[in-house]
């Protein structure tokens, strides 16, 4: 049969077959392993709701498990300001302060997130496991709970009360 057929409709046959064996060698060529991984979009940056001067001060502390408690452990850190915990500037601009189980204070910066939620801790991505979030803060009372349900679990919601000058 294929004796009987015009040369004409060969060649158009071998043409067409030509083109969707080239067509295949360049798709391939597109899609090297680099163009198909995809390209990671840039992360999102949100400014925090409040700058390290405003919680720089000396500030009493105590913590609380139980929301019931937070009126409680709000006169019980302002009874701390005897022995007040104090956060400083940092030499780069962010607050001096420890992380979870830290015996000495480093240096932490305050970071936006979603939804306009505030963080402290360590460089990096907010809300990671070693930042607080910021519950609450008035200028007068600051509440942050830890990221890591294990220390927060441990350590509880901090409550910070600021002192007077005299405290």
């Amino acid at each position: 049969m294929r004796a009987q057929e015009p040369a004409c409709t060969r060649r158009v046959l071998a043409l067409l077959g030509t083109a969707l064996a080239l067509s295949a060698c360049a798709t391939q060529s597109q899609l090297s392993p680099a163009a198909q991984q995809p390209v990671p979009a840039p992360a999102q940056v949100f400014p925090p709701s409040y700058q390290p001067q405003e919680i720089t001060g000396r500030w009493g502390l105590a913590a609380f498990h139980k929301p019931d408690d937070r009126a409680r452990t709000e006169a019980a850190a302002r009874n701390q300001c005897k022995n007040a915990y104090a956060i400083s500037m940092g030499p780069s601009g962010g607050v001096m302060m420890h992380l979870a189980d830290s015996p000495k204070a480093e240096e932490l910066v305050l970071k936006g997130g979603p939804g306009g939620k505030t963080y402290v801790g360590p460089p990096g991505e907010p809300g990671g496991a070693k930042d607080r979030e910021f519950v609450a803060f008035d200028g007068r009372i600051m509440i942050l709970r830890f990221v890591d349900q294990e220390v927060a679990g441990r350590y509880g919601t901090m409550v910070y009360v600021r002192c007077g000058p005299r405290a």
